[in-house]
């Protein structure tokens, strides 16, 4: 159950707590305390819900669904904090109070001195997830280092809380928990947006410590999963940007679908002609969205080779099975964002007029022209693409290259997906038996 505030712009609040609760395998439930004006730039207003209201809500969801735990979030004022403590003193279940005062955004969110707020439901929490600002002012100690990290947790410590978990985002990275020893989770800043990013770790450790998971543990699944989710931020306002808590989740669902979409592409390649393998065999591969190394971008292992008269895939499906026709992918997604996928081919002239008969956009660079440095597979998958949008041809479905000194000439099919790179290649292998 998320008790909380709700963020009008999504970033933070129960909407922040939902996605959470949703990407880590369990059912949300929501209170909402109150209604933000809120966006990316900051909280332009907040509308207060009644407690009784709060409490009404409450007692609905408790009688009817198993709840395994509570988090709390923005619950801005004293009277509101002290109807949900006397609530949640009547179920034995874990508390996690994530003591919200201000936005990331920038804007107060609590009404009133932090600890007289907070001061109740603290005795009731199984843990409390400060950030040092929010530390600093339940502890009275200012925060300048680890040592003040460590006095504060023990300060707030003392209020009630079975555990306190100060965390380091607004200082160094590393996260400071307590319950009666000390303990350090270790991190790093990373860049990315934080909007929602205390509300994110809080419902994360929430539903760890539903699953059964102890304090310590359930924290640092938490941070790893909020860290996570503000390297995959998003940008969707002029303000701070957004933690995604469901980027990693889409992303091993999209690596899982890609895979299959080249195991049934690879049922097409079986039927074209050999002849279109080139002497260091064929590769066929596709990038999951957003890809950016070629770890992102699944291939055969071991490529694909003539076997008698048959084009045959050599090894399973990987990702960071290939580095030459993965480099031609990663190149063409920063051109086009929905061109995942591509395979390379024998190069002759027949196969180039093969792919203008079928209408196919055709690119070419000129190997001799790559500088020293650089990697025919990006340079001039790029070259190729940027004098096609030039001359208004549009984004190339075919790059090749007449080879060099010791360099095979190449053509390389560019498509949206692995089936649709194999849909064009068996057109070309037919254009040719003709």
């Amino acid at each position: 159950m998320s008790v909380a505030g709700s963020d009008s712009g999504g970033g933070a609040g129960v909407q922040a707590d939902t996605r959470t609760f949703a990407a880590l395998g369990v059912y949300g439930t929501t209170v909402i305390t109150a209604v933000t004006a809120q966006n990316t730039l900051g909280v332009l207003e907040s509308y207060y819900i009644p407690p009784d209201v709060v409490i009404d809500q409450m007692n609905a969801v408790f009688s009817d669904i198993d709840v395994r735990c509570v988090k709390t979030g923005m619950l801005a004022t004293a009277e509101t904090a002290d109807a949900v403590a006397d609530v949640l003193s009547l179920h034995k279940i874990p508390i996690v109070v994530d003591p919200v005062m201000t936005a990331e955004a920038a804007g107060p969110l609590v009404r009133g001195e932090p600890r007289e707020v907070f001061g109740r439901l603290l005795s009731e929490a199984t843990t409390v997830t400060p950030n040092v600002r929010e530390a600093e002012a339940l502890s009275g100690i200012q925060i300048r280092d680890l040592d003040d990290m460590k006095r504060a947790a023990y300060e707030i410590y003392g209020l009630g809380p079975k555990s306190v978990i100060v965390t380091g985002g607004h200082l160094g990275g590393t996260d400071v928990v307590y319950n009666g020893d000390f303990e350090m989770l270790k991190g790093k800043l990373i860049e990315g947006g934080t909007h929602g990013a205390g509300c994110t770790f809080s419902a994360a450790v929430a539903a760890f410590l539903a699953k059964g998971y102890d304090i310590t543990h359930s924290a640092k699944m938490a941070k790893a999963f909020a860290t996570e989710g503000i390297r995959n931020s998003e940008r969707i306002g002029s303000g701070t940007g957004v933690v995604s808590q469901l980027a990693a989740t889409l992303d091993m669902a999209e690596r899982y679908l890609t895979v299959l979409n080249i195991e049934e592409a690879l049922r097409t390649i079986k039927t074209i002609s050999v002849e279109l393998l080139p002497e260091v065999g064929s590769n066929l591969a596709m990038a999951i969205s957003r890809a950016k190394t070629t770890a992102e971008v699944a291939a055969v292992k071991g490529r694909i080779i003539k076997v008698e008269e048959t084009a045959t895939p050599v090894g399973c499906v990987a990702f960071g099975a290939s580095h030459h026709v993965a480099r031609v992918v990663l190149a063409a997604l920063t051109f086009d964002a929905n061109m995942k996928s591509a395979m390379n081919v024998r190069y002759s002239e027949e196969v180039i007029g093969a792919c203008q008969d079928l209408d196919y956009v055709t690119a070419c660079f000129d190997r001799a022209e790559e500088p020293e440095a650089a990697s025919a597979k990006e340079w001039g998958t790029s070259q190729a693409i940027q004098t096609s949008i030039a001359a208004g041809k549009g984004m190339p479905e075919v790059i090749y290259d007449h080879g060099d000194v010791g360099k095979e000439p190449m053509i390389r099919i560019i498509g949206r997906s692995a089936q649709d790179v194999a849909n064009k290649v068996s057109k070309i292998s037919s254009a040719l038996k003709r």
